[in-house]
């Protein structure tokens, strides 16, 4: 049986017909390649759940704890994780407000939080919008952990005996780096010999088509709250709805959430990402497999058209990190890429140190305009518009 190929089934004409901010943030010949929103139509069966509640006028608050339940079901068949316990589950609005909550519950304002630049350029404003300091342990060249460095930070963080938290990004935004099992065991033991309060984003797991490690799965992570959404994986960030897992160690510090934090998610949101994780795989697994081929040409497109720009081609989100230094266009990029080339990337600088020379863009789109997109960008390379 043919699969079907979420990346493919729209082109440009329909998408400029959405409203969202992706495609009307620009003008109408700006290719848009920058937020993190999918060239997709959602899942059938998270269309069919939506639109038989409107159809019932089912548009009240939500209740209940299936979409705790149903990412229990979704981790233990996709990652081998049993260790999702539902009654140590909480939801916030969004993977942001969850995480900044989480920080509230595990640090005091004015303690420090680790944060690894180049990273997801809202890390810095929500940690010092709750008060506390930002503390960086940048990336390693090869744009992984570097965990001597994040040994180092967070013994600078907690002189005189700070308590410490560390925001962990997992998968990596923007590297789009897929943490080992080493890797966060590693990460673990540092937290557990300084006594470091690990708070995660994993709203890109469930992106990866293989080998994700969800931290709480690590021995030794289990004092760790986690947050995570299907908005990402299923292109859902119109339905807003996050999950909070504590780990067995966590389960009093996420017990004291606040009750108006449960109150952010809407109840289509709620329903629409239960339904994702529930009936949704088989979605994912197309969605993958495209994003798979989408890597693949822009890896070709690179090499045949910018040569000098240097990707890593990380499979953990649908977003490229890529080092246009070579390239002569100055720390930020993106202004040309935009005002020349009339494409939309996101500017390396907001994601801290590591940023400058960088832009991020997203391949969540059909190869048609992504190949377009990429013959624009060298236009502006060789010194031009584009063509």
């Amino acid at each position: 049986m043919n699969r079907s190929h979420p990346l493919r089934d729209l082109n440009e004409e329909i998408l400029r017909r959405r409203t969202s901010i992706k495609w009307r943030e620009h003008p109408a010949d700006v290719l848009p390649l920058w937020v993190a929103e999918m060239d997709v139509r959602i899942a059938e069966p998270v269309a069919a759940a939506l639109t038989s509640a409107v159809a019932d006028s089912d548009t009240g608050y939500p209740h209940g704890n299936a979409y705790a339940e149903a990412f229990a079901d979704f981790a233990a068949e996709r990652w081998g994780w049993e260790g999702v316990d539902s009654t140590r589950t909480a939801y916030a609005a969004d993977v942001m407000t969850g995480l900044v909550e989480a920080i509230r519950l595990v640090s005091s304002p004015g303690d420090p939080v680790v944060l690894n630049p180049p990273v997801y350029a809202p890390f810095f404003g929500f940690t010092e919008h709750a008060g506390r300091e930002v503390v960086e342990a940048p990336l390693g060249d090869d744009g992984r952990l570097d965990l001597d460095g994040l040994e180092a930070a967070i013994i600078h963080a907690g002189a005189g005996g700070r308590p410490v938290t560390y925001l962990l990004c997992n998968p990596h935004n923007p590297t789009a780096v897929v943490h080992t099992r080493d890797e966060l065991g590693r990460v673990a033991a540092l937290a557990q010999t300084y006594g470091v309060r690990v708070v995660v984003d994993e709203i890109h797991g469930p992106l990866v088509a293989d080998g994700f490690v969800p931290y709480l799965s690590v021995d030794g992570a289990d004092d760790a709250i986690a947050v995570t959404s299907a908005s990402k994986a299923w292109n859902l960030a119109g339905a807003k709805a996050a999950l909070m897992v504590a780990g067995r160690r966590s389960a009093d510090d996420l017990a004291r959430l606040p009750e108006v934090v449960a109150h952010g998610p809407s109840h289509l949101g709620v329903l629409a990402h239960t339904v994702a994780l529930r009936e949704g795989a088989a979605w994912l697994d197309a969605l993958q497999a495209d994003l798979a081929d989408n890597r693949h040409l822009l890896s070709a497109l690179l090499a045949e058209h910018l040569p000098t720009v240097r990707w890593g081609g990380g499979a953990g989100t649908y977003l490229a990190w890529l080092d246009c230094r070579e390239l002569g266009l100055g720390d930020d990029p993106a202004v040309a890429f935009l005002e020349r080339g009339r494409v939309a990337l996101n500017s390396g600088l907001p994601f801290g140190t590591g940023g400058a020379g960088h832009v991020r863009l997203n391949y969540a789109t059909t190869p048609e305009i992504l190949t377009e997109a990429v013959v624009r960008l060298a236009a502006v390379a060789r010194g031009g518009p584009r063509s």
